[in-house]
């Protein structure tokens, strides 16, 4: 008997699982409700549209409902808004906005894909046509409307991964460009101190910045005046609001499936709602996190299509199951790269789980070869196992290499030893013959196994303050870049001649990027001396003053 299968939205989830539902099932009934003009295109993609890059619009179209029916023969329905759910009846009523009608569709098993709606604060002005928000193609075309030529200033509330995509893209367009961010910090997934190279990079690109400073109203005008948490005020003719999202739930909520963290749809590991003939995918979706094992909400395109797949799969009978979400999110912000995957700090911290860090710098490729890029490289994992928790990758080149391999030794529960152990592809152009992913394998192994003993950045004015000595182990003429307060000057070279401590001082040691500190600490701590190397050297220190010097100015 043939199976109807109808399917709530579209876009990554809902497209992903109608196409996989009929290579499953020739005579399967498919019909996709999509409440808006289109059914599947590529929203990661808008903000390179509104910034030039993405030079032709139809380029972000993935999928039309004629395109859906040639290759597939699924039924899909624009502007089609599915009303409510009559568990019971196996129906849903779906509002024809086209026609100005409703009806009743029947089905089998139904598969909610309503995405999310992004935040927008009940704030006095919020409703003003200036306000705008980008999340699907409508929303972008409302965008580049706005953005006429009388357009000079825009603001941008919200520093995450879009809120930052979106500030390029303004700049690309030549607009002033400002940034709001309530928090204390850009770029949540990343620790505070990791955002340093990308603060660096929007004062470069002339980009104001109001950090830890949150809009509290929007007052009409020729222009709009924002008023922020502070008292500042700041003229814009255009605010882009980019604070997050929302799992849209009303569908599930009304028809009373059980909901999750956040007001997300609760799912098992086959997708399935507390209704076992209702799916749900997607960004409106609580998924397990893969390394803490604890329900989340992690809108991302690649876990929405992979949801997809395994709803479709489950409803046809096939054994599949969806592992849970890590959250591997990857942004450009001009030249530079950031991403994280796993669990930050904050996050360790927040549910007391045991942990160490370590910090890297190496090049992206081999530093005879021309064109090296620094990356910086922050990795966590379990002070017991080893196990590889969460990682930070940010630089000019490689980010990406880098962290896919430490995405791929998350979902994988690999430790530290496994890092230490990978064997990756190694020629001058591309890495080093001891890639950065080895790097932080050994240097974390070598913290393990109580041959290097570390302090952190955030620890040393404690430690000093208690009596230890701080020793800078760099040339004289490195000192010109920087140098930690207080410290004394005896460069590597000469520490085994000139190393003339008192034994009962602790001493802290340090140098540009951690690795002639190692060596130092493990000199003096053979000779009798009670020694730990900073972790990540000057480089990292700077990156935390950094961070908080920028994130205070406004």
């Amino acid at each position: 008997m043939s199976r109807k299968l109808v399917i709530v939205g579209g876009v990554a989830g809902g497209a992903s699982a109608a196409a996989r539902a009929r290579r499953l099932s020739e005579t399967a009934e498919i019909v996709v409700l999509e409440r808006g003009p289109y059914v599947s295109f590529a929203n990661c993609g808008l903000p390179y549209h509104v910034g030039g890059e993405i030079a032709d619009r139809n380029a972000l179209l993935l999928h039309t409902p004629d395109s859906l029916r040639a290759w597939f023969n699924i039924d899909t329905r624009l502007q089609h808004e599915v009303m409510s759910i009559n568990r019971a009846a196996k129906t849903v009523t779906v509002r024809d906005h086209c026609a100005g009608r409703e009806y009743t569709e029947s089905y089998d098993n139904l598969i909610l894909a309503p995405g999310a709606t992004p935040i927008r604060p009940p704030l006095p002005g919020i409703d003003d046509p200036r306000v705008l928000t980008l999340r699907n193609i409508p929303d972008m075309d409302r965008m580049l409307e706005a953005l006429d030529s009388r357009v000079r200033r825009v603001c941008v509330a919200g520093a995450g991964f879009i809120g930052l995509e979106m500030i390029e893209a303004l700049r690309h367009r030549d607009l002033e460009v400002v940034l709001i961010e309530r928090d204390p910090q850009i770029l949540a997934p990343l620790d505070a101190e990791m955002t340093a190279p990308l603060l660096e990079t929007l004062q470069r690109h002339q980009v104001k910045l109001h950090i830890g400073d949150g809009l509290a109203a929007i007052e009409p005008g020729p222009q709009l005046q924002l008023l922020l948490s502070s008292g500042a005020r700041i003229e814009t003719d255009v605010l882009v609001l980019s604070i997050g999202v929302r799992p849209e739930n009303r569908l599930a909520q009304d028809a009373g499936l059980t909901l999750g963290v956040g007001g997300s749809i609760a799912v098992n590991e086959q997708q399935q709602t507390s209704d076992p003939a209702i799916y749900a995918v997607g960004d409106a979706v609580q998924v397990k996190h893969v390394v803490s094992g604890n329900p989340a909400i992690l809108p991302l395109a690649g876990p929405a299509n992979r949801q997809g797949r395994i709803a479709a799969d489950a409803i046809f009978g096939r054994p599949s199951a969806y592992r849970g979400s890590q959250g591997t999110a990857i942004c450009k912000l001009f030249g530079m790269t950031a991403g994280a995957t796993g669990l930050n700090e904050k996050a360790l911290k927040a549910s007391n789980t045991p942990y160490r860090k370590i910090y890297i710098h190496p090049n992206h490729h081999a530093g005879y070869y021309p064109g090296a890029k620094q990356l910086h490289i922050k990795l966590l994992f379990s002070e017991e196992s080893g196990r590889v928790l969460g990682a930070q990758v940010v630089g000019e080149k490689g980010v990406d290499k880098r962290l896919d391999v430490l995405a791929t030794a998350i979902q994988a529960q690999m430790s530290v030893d496994d890092l230490a152990e990978m064997e990756l592809a190694y020629a001058p152009p591309y890495g080093s013959a001891k890639d950065p992913v080895n790097l932080a394998g050994m240097v974390a192994q070598n913290l393990l196994a109580g041959l290097s003993s570390l302090i952190d950045p955030e620890e040393l004015d404690a430690a000093l303050s208690a009596g230890a000595s701080l020793v800078d182990l760099r040339q004289p003429e490195e000192l010109r870049q920087g140098h930690i307060p207080g410290a004394k000057n005896l460069p590597m070279q000469q520490l085994r001649e000139q190393a003339s401590f008192p034994k009962d001082v602790p001493l802290i040691v340090y140098c540009q990027i951690g690795l002639r500190g190692y060596v130092g600490q493990r000199l003096l701590q053979q000779r009798g001396w009670s020694v730990r190397n900073l972790n990540g050297g000057f480089r990292t220190w700077k990156m935390m003053q950094t961070a908080r010097a920028l994130s205070s100015r406004s």
